[in-house]
């Protein structure tokens, strides 16, 4: 195995362990990020540096009773810098709602990580964040559109 390779699996790891520290919300998460690492998530917007992602996870916790990311079924791809994950998640809100629907919720995602090293340099994270079909008008017209079908 190549030291090239040899760095894009540990960068892997390091994905996979990102996913085990968000399911036990582990604070150590942080350790994972650059000092200056950005991250996005859809309606949140950016996040720069360790603090303003603690500030996030807060929220996000606030939010959130439980997740659990389906880490062994994850589609992992490797590009030098990057690793991109593509996965399903369930959970359930601190409201009690079990995510996903399977009606308009499906608890799919995609993780595009930029790594400096073996850090987390910037993570963008895509995924619906209505996790318990709450948004109403984005509910309603999606089952008008499959309605329509």
């Amino acid at each position: 195995m190549t030291k090239s390779n040899d760095l894009q699996e540990a960068r892997e790891e390091v994905a996979a362990r990102y996913f085990r520290l968000v399911d036990s919300s582990d604070p150590a998460i942080l350790d994972l990020f650059t000092d200056d690492a950005q991250m996005f998530f859809p309606k949140f917007g950016i996040a720069t540096g360790k603090a303003q992602i603690a500030s996030f996870a807060q929220g996000f916790a606030g939010k959130i009773a439980s997740i659990q990311h389906d880490i062994p079924g994850l589609t992992v791809v490797s590009s030098g810098n990057y690793v991109v994950t593509e996965g399903s998640v369930r959970g359930t809100t601190t409201s009690g709602t079990a995510f996903p629907d399977g009606s308009s919720s499906y608890g799919l995602f995609c993780n595009v990580f930029e790594f400096e090293g073996e850090r987390i340099k910037r993570l963008h994270i895509y995924e619906d964040p209505d996790f318990a079909s709450t948004h109403m008008d984005g509910v309603e017209w999606g089952k008008s559109v499959r309605a329509g079908m």
